[in-house]
């Protein structure tokens, strides 16, 4: 939000530098982000940008001035000769070729520069500063000049000069009529309030000590009684508690005043006319957002009689063209300000264009009203609109201030555009919130903020915010008790309603960095175990360690994007047929439902950054989502315990899931030799066995797979008594191709995290290691080709029993002297008892119990050397 300080003083006195107001506003939670200085010097120099430099005007070289006459250029049509009085010395002739200043003009208030005065080429592209020089125009010399506004930096507009108001003081310096400061600061949504010059000021009386200015309430009305001119029924009261009316007939569409046009103008806003001008000025003094029909179309609309204004839900079907120009199709939750006709605007967030104020519009009916701010942010996201009133309405406006801003409004319509005030207002009020009492213990104050604050220091600051805080009485006699304080809230805060919330307000304007740091000296809270947390962060450990990244993807996706995942002419989908979650209202196309599988994003960020980084090696922790089918849990971990099993079947299941993706080289490069082969399948089948050993789950399987998603042959399970939790291999080249990634094996794998930990025991045995030596021995044994090396192992851990205590798979090998279908499987066999030294003898003894039991259950031979 911007506002200039020259508006800001109207309601408070500003009695430290703007850099000083800038700090403070920022440390009680309104944050600065950029100071701009209009035409007057910064202090330590001027700010240069990309897009305009700061230029201050010189005090000594431009001013206000008045023109005393326009002759014609002797040797040019378009040009004239302006004598100007500055208010110091004799007028002075310049030549100037601006379109609104014509022979036989005199009086007008103009921007004058002398020679030497520093301003913007008005004719050059950009933003370049120049100093002015005298010099011949067609034969006349001028060394001075009348300014437009890019002239000064005040906007692009060189089509004529400036035009100030009459009573603008000749002779002044320029940079005190027009020069000005303009705050841009950040409102969060907990500092809604301050949306406004008089939230702001607020602020700033309260942080400074002053005294801050009422907004002028007096209303000169004239006019016949508004009572039987227009009635309002509201319908929804929960939705718009408040809805107030004033007329005002008989006046003028022109432009609004100088000074309006000039504040609107720093503010942000483009300046329309004086009616819808009001409008948004008073909006942005005092918070609440207008709205301004044309009475005379509504009376037309009402066949003549006086309009009945209705405030009601949309009917099916209804449609209403707003002042964007937009037709729109009204959902039934939105709130509408309608008459007997039909729907007139979206209330609380856009006019509509049936009764708009155009230059015809000679009787304005204005609009103050109140409406449920959750309401206003749900229409504003299903119509995809958003308006400076839609902005201030979803952050909660109070009611009481639909009063104050109408009647300011009206009286400055009056101003500015003659005509008459319909004397009283309409003012229904069906849902009136109650005034909000708060106890606050003195006490409380220090034992939160840990500092001592005075009572008495404690009541002015929630007097200067227009608290009003007294001390409750002490009982007469007997034991007296700490200073309690009651607080009763003002109109315009609606985000406080407790004990809290008053000592952070202390806090704010106390200043935090006022605060001592001090240790607690409360009880410290309980600290109880987050299981849920704790594994994720387990396995995140352990893929760090073993040289992975993590990311973070979107938890939005398309059902397009996912099924990338799934070949053309693959038996079967890549992901179970599932319903998506589908977003109400995306924020994109792109992100329009919730993710069933993390694949499609992770695989999105690989191709993002490979051509940036040769080495991948990334994983993801995350939930994925879908509507559950009959067969499946209400909810996933302790959430179906909190909810009523109805409540818990309309949400989602929501499942947490682990990705991993690596491609690339298998060692990073470095100044020593590495090893640059790419990844394959078994470098993903060792971070995932890397992944098990440190979680202890030591009965896990893996199987060959033949999922869709992957290369053929190069694809496991993961598996725990023959459950699948999870399948890892090399991405399908088509699949691969699909998502853009280069021509190399690309690793993936998602597994069920919730299904892994349910497996993961608290305490797990831990065996000491033997005293005594172990026995190593090769044993070769030529397979079936498709018998699987796991099957192998299997066998030789089940019939070596304890004795066994490795066994590692060191080669495998096909061809000659192989026969053709076979293969030979080399294992390491580690032997090794925990009460004695075993003996060549007693390993082969049990070596030659394994030969037996796999040539008899697999036809396996040993192989020769």
């Amino acid at each position: 939000m911007k506002l200039p300080l020259t508006w800001l003083r109207e309601y408070v006195a500003i009695t430290v530098s703007p850099e000083e107001l800038a700090e403070k506003l920022t440390f009680a939670g309104l944050e600065v982000e950029q100071i701009e200085y209009i035409g007057l010097p910064r202090p330590g120099g001027a700010r240069t940008t990309d897009e305009r430099p700061e230029l201050a005007w010189d005090r000594d070289k431009i001013f206000v001035a008045q023109v005393v006459a326009v002759n014609p250029h002797p040797n040019a049509d378009r040009l004239t000769l302006a004598r100007v009085d500055y208010g110091h010395g004799e007028p002075i002739q310049v030549v100037t070729g601006a379109p609104n200043l014509k022979v036989g003009d005199r009086g007008q208030k103009v921007a004058f520069a002398l020679e030497g005065a520093r301003l913007f080429d008005g004719h050059a592209p950009g933003w370049k500063i120049a100093t002015l020089k005298k010099s011949k125009i067609r034969g006349v010399e001028s060394g001075c000049m009348v300014c437009s506004e890019k002239e000064l930096g005040l906007s692009e507009d060189h089509e004529g000069i400036i035009i100030l108001p009459d009573d603008a003081p000749v002779g002044a310096p320029l940079a005190d009529y027009l020069g000005d400061i303009v705050f841009d600061i950040k409102i969060n949504p907990n500092m809604a309030r301050c949306a406004s010059v008089i939230g702001l000021a607020r602020e700033i009386a309260a942080l400074t000590g002053q005294s801050l200015r009422p907004v002028p309430q007096k209303v000169i009305a004239k006019g016949a009684p508004i009572q039987g001119q227009v009635d309002v029924v509201i319908t929804e009261p929960s939705l718009n508690p408040r809805f107030t009316l004033a007329l005002v007939r008989g006046v003028t569409i022109q432009p609004s005043p100088f000074w309006m046009q000039r504040r609107l103008t720093l503010a942000g806003m483009r300046p329309i006319n004086n009616i819808v001008d009001v409008t948004n000025y008073v909006m942005l003094e005092v918070g609440e957002p207008l709205h301004a029909f044309d009475y005379d179309k509504l009376v037309a609309r009402a066949a003549g009689a006086p309009p009945t204004i209705i405030t009601r839900l949309a009917e099916p079907g209804e449609e209403l063209e707003t002042l964007d120009g937009v037709k729109r199709k009204l959902d039934p939750f939105t709130i509408l300000v309608c008459d007997t006709r039909g729907a007139l605007s979206i209330g609380g967030v856009m006019g509509g264009a049936a009764s708009e104020v155009d230059a015809h519009t000679r009787n304005v009916l204005l609009e103050a009203a109140a409406w449920d701010y959750i309401n206003i942010r749900r229409t504003m996201a299903a119509q995809k609109l958003v308006s400076e009133a839609g902005y201030r309405f979803s952050r909660g406006v109070h009611p009481a201030q639909a009063i104050v801003s109408l009647k300011r409004a009206i009286e400055l319509m009056r101003q500015l555009g003659g005509g008459q005030v319909a004397r009283g207002v309409v003012d229904k009020y069906p849902h009136k919130p109650k005034k909000i009492v708060i106890p606050l213990p003195v006490a409380e104050v220090k034992r939160q903020l840990g500092v001592e604050i005075p009572a008495k220091e404690i009541v002015r600051m929630l007097e200067g915010l227009e608290f009003q805080a007294k001390f409750e009485k002490q009982p007469a006699g007997g034991r007296r008790r700490s200073k309690v304080l009651r607080v009763t809230v003002p109109d315009h805060r609606l985000d406080v309603d407790g004990t809290d919330d008053l000592i952070e307000e202390i806090a704010r304007l106390y200043g935090y960095a006022n605060i001592p740091i001090s240790r607690m000296n409360d009880e410290l809270p309980p600290q109880r175990e987050n299981v849920v947390h704790e594994q994720e962060e387990e396995v995140r450990d352990l893929l760090t360690g073993a040289g992975l990244q993590e990311v973070v993807t979107y938890r939005l996706t398309t059902p397009a994007r996912e099924s990338l995942l799934t070949l053309p002419a693959a038996p079967r989908p890549a992901l179970p047929p599932r319903e998506y979650v589908r977003i109400e209202n995306p924020i994109s196309a792109e992100r329009s439902v919730l993710r069933q599988s993390l694949l499609a994003n992770l695989l999105d960020l690989a191709a993002a950054n490979v051509r940036y980084r040769p080495r991948l090696a990334l994983f993801e922790i995350g939930p994925v989502f879908w509507w559950r089918g009959a067969d499946e849990a209400l909810l996933p971990r302790e959430v179906a315990d909190e909810l009523p099993e109805d409540q818990a079947r309309r949400l989602p299941l929501e499942r947490r899931r682990l990705g991993i993706v690596l491609t690339g080289p298998r060692e990073e490069m470095a100044w020593s030799k590495t090893d640059a082969t790419p990844m394959d399948f078994f470098d993903g089948k060792g971070v995932v066995e890397a992944l098990l050993a440190g979680l202890r789950l030591h009965d896990a399987a893996f199987a060959p797979s033949d999922h869709p998603l992957f290369h053929p042959g190069r694809a496991a399970a993961l598996q725990f008594d023959g459950q699948t939790l999870g399948v890892f291999g090399e991405l399908h080249p088509v699949v691969r191709a699909r998502f853009d990634l280069p021509a190399q094996p690309v690793l993936v794998g998602e597994f069920d995290l919730d299904a892994l930990f349910a497996r993961v025991t608290a305490a797990h045995r831990i065996a000491a290691p033997s005293r005594y030596p172990g026995v190593v021995q090769d044993l070769a044994l030529v397979v079936d080709e498709g018998v699987p090396a796991e099957r192998v192992r299997a066998l030789i851990a089940q019939t070596g029993g304890a004795l066994v205590q490795r066994i590692v798979l060191f080669d495998v090998y096909r061809g000659d002297p192989i026969p053709k279908g076979k293969k030979s499987l080399a294992y390491a066999l580690t032997f090794q008892a925990m009460d004695r030294t075993l003996s060549d003898a007693d390993a082969t003894k049990v070596r030659e119990k394994i030969v037996a039991r796999l040539k008899r259950e697999m036809g396996a031979e040993v192989r020769g050397t």
